[in-house]
């Protein structure tokens, strides 16, 4: 296999720009593009828009015009299936078609389904390929990825602060410490999860949607998951109004007995009981739990005590710090993570492949948590 075809490398990253149309609607598959091409011309592109509609390759498939894919390399950056679900094998439509060659990024990590779909498309004659931007490919699934190989969510942890770590000044005033252009892209990575979890604090001070916005359009509802150990939230707040799109879920000590629980099922919003642990409540206990409702990603806005909780646990895989060229300063303003704090340094969290890019006059750190994340990936 030779990874410096610039042909290769050319096509299969359109294939990950399609596959990434598909993220965070896809569950519980994975998002996938796909393009057909022949003597240098693209026939055909589609990725998987949701579950039980069709994958990627017969997306591109039908679009290529009538005759044209005897001879046509496919590039997909994952293993077409070889198994009947929802949808019949891309492997055998692959065959009827007359492609010559299947060029993919990934295996299929779905440990639960029998892969084998490269090897069958070897044994009738198709020539492939694998490995062509592998990382990349593997990068945009790490959330399904992780989920389906342990059963657990991918968890980020969001941080918009000040250069020197603050998330709001001594009084409190936090909107907005970032530009527009990194709400933007908050918001774009807001839809690309399926849920998003804040604390009690953050919940009451904030009183957030916690949608995924395009201007004053919604274009995504995640799962809203709410840390309460008391159960103490005002219930006026607006991700508690069971008009707002979505749905929230309240994580809560397992011996509260609270007059909030009926308000609560009035409102058809539910409540996870978890036993006590170093954030209040059993943090992996509750991701153990959300894992198998089928949530493979989590994105963690707030507060700083439960991000601190989180690190403390190494329950973070990913960081997004979003950075404003602003310096606040004060003892008492709020830093973006608190809690007890780490008491030595070899304690603390060691970020890795740490990669840093412009959002106008702010900067945007992406980082994994203590290399872990990366080996479950590549392993």
């Amino acid at each position: 296999m030779d990874h410096s075809d610039k042909k290769d490398i050319f096509y299969m990253r359109q294939a990950l720009r399609l596959a990434g149309k598909g993220l965070g609607k896809t569950h519980p598959n994975p998002a996938v593009g796909c393009v057909i091409v022949k003597n240098g011309i693209v026939l055909g592109r589609g990725y998987h828009r949701r579950a039980g509609e069709p994958h990627a390759e017969i997306e591109a498939l039908r679009k290529c015009p009538p005759g044209s894919t005897r001879g046509a390399t496919c590039y997909v950056t994952m293993e077409p299936c070889n198994h009947h679900g929802r949808t019949p094998p891309c492997t055998e439509a692959l065959l009827r078609a007359g492609i010559s060659r299947v060029v993919a990024a990934t295996r299929d990590s779905n440990p639960n389904i029998k892969g084998g779909g490269l090897e069958y498309l070897e044994q009738h004659g198709i020539h492939v390929t694998l490995g062509i931007l592998i990382r990349e490919a593997e990068i945009l699934n790490e959330s399904w990825i992780k989920w389906i190989r342990t059963g657990r969510p991918f968890v980020t942890l969001k941080i918009a602060s000040s250069l020197d770590g603050k998330v709001a000044t001594c009084k409190g005033e936090s909107r907005w410490i970032t530009n527009e252009k990194s709400r933007r892209h908050a918001h774009r990575i807001r839809s690309r999860n399926a849920a998003i979890m804040i604390g009690k604090g953050t919940a009451v001070a904030d009183n957030p949607q916690l949608t995924a916005r395009r201007g004053d359009r919604i274009i995504a509802a995640p799962l809203r998951i709410v840390i309460d150990t008391h159960l103490q939230i005002p219930p006026d707040l607006r991700l508690l109004n069971p008009d707002m799109p979505g749905r929230t879920i309240v994580a809560v000590l397992n011996t509260v007995d609270s007059p909030g629980k009926p308000i609560l099922a009035e409102r058809g919003i539910e409540w996870i009981e978890c036993p006590p642990g170093a954030g209040g409540i059993d943090l992996d206990f509750l991701l153990t739990m959300l894992g198998q409702r089928g949530i493979e990603s989590i994105l963690v806005e707030g507060g700083p005590t439960l991000a601190f909780s989180l690190l403390k646990l190494k329950l973070v895989d990913k960081l997004m710090l979003y950075l404003a060229p602003i310096l606040i300063g004060g003892r008492t303003a709020r830093s973006s993570v608190e809690g007890r704090g780490f008491e030595c340094l070899p304690e603390c969290p060691e970020l890795y492949s740490i990669r840093t890019r412009r959002m106008g006059k702010d900067f945007l750190l992406t980082a994994y948590l203590n290399g872990e994340t990366q080996g479950r990936i590549t392993g």
